[in-house]
């Protein structure tokens, strides 16, 4: 039997968030997640069962180097299969993932994005990228290791509060979500 993960949608944009801002790629949103955040943008209950191959073949017919995964929360359905798979073209292949799950292997980009201080199980990635809602995040740079740590407004609603969190605690930088200001997916 075939793995089979539940799709929202596959679509090819620039990266709006984080170190990798302004790059093109494939975007794999999984539905379904295991948290309930009120900014999530993911509509779960509309989705479309696809294989791991299924996946590969319409990841394939996009010109572009990398490929990201998220959601919802990928690590629930993402298998090591289908990165191999996508490793296969080619590609390099970006999570983004609440860190709560364990996580496929051979992943050449982690973003964590946590939510649950009590939850998350993943403790070292490539970014941290908190969605800023006005607390002290200052643990979490413990909690995860990184090189990056990125503070996003939440739904681009308190940029000035976030902006002035970083003038004070310069070691984040700020990551706003570009493609909702430029009108892009």
């Amino acid at each position: 039997m075939k793995h089979t993960n539940k799709i929202h949608e596959i679509f090819i944009s620039l990266q709006g968030e984080g170190f990798h801002t302004g790059t093109a790629a494939v975007f794999v949103r999984f539905s379904g997640c295991n948290l309930t955040c009120d900014f999530c943008d993911t509509l779960h209950q509309t989705f479309t069962l696809m294989s791991d191959e299924e996946i590969a073949e319409t990841v394939s017919k996009y010109a572009v180097d990398w490929v990201i995964l998220t959601g919802g929360e990928p690590s629930l359905q993402a298998s090591d299969q289908l990165i191999d798979l996508l490793h296969r073209q080619g590609k390099k292949i970006a999570i983004e993932t609440n860190g709560t799950h364990s996580l496929p292997r051979n992943l050449d980009w982690i973003t964590v994005s946590p939510k649950i201080w009590d939850k998350t199980i993943v403790n070292q990635a490539d970014e941290l990228k908190i969605v800023f809602t006005g607390e002290d995040v200052e643990a979490w740079r413990e909690k995860i290791k990184t090189n990056h740590w990125f503070l996003q407004p939440c739904s681009c609603k308190n940029t000035t509060e976030t902006i002035q969190y970083i003038l004070n605690h310069p070691h984040w930088r700020l990551s706003i979500q570009t493609h909702k200001y430029i009108g892009i997916e």
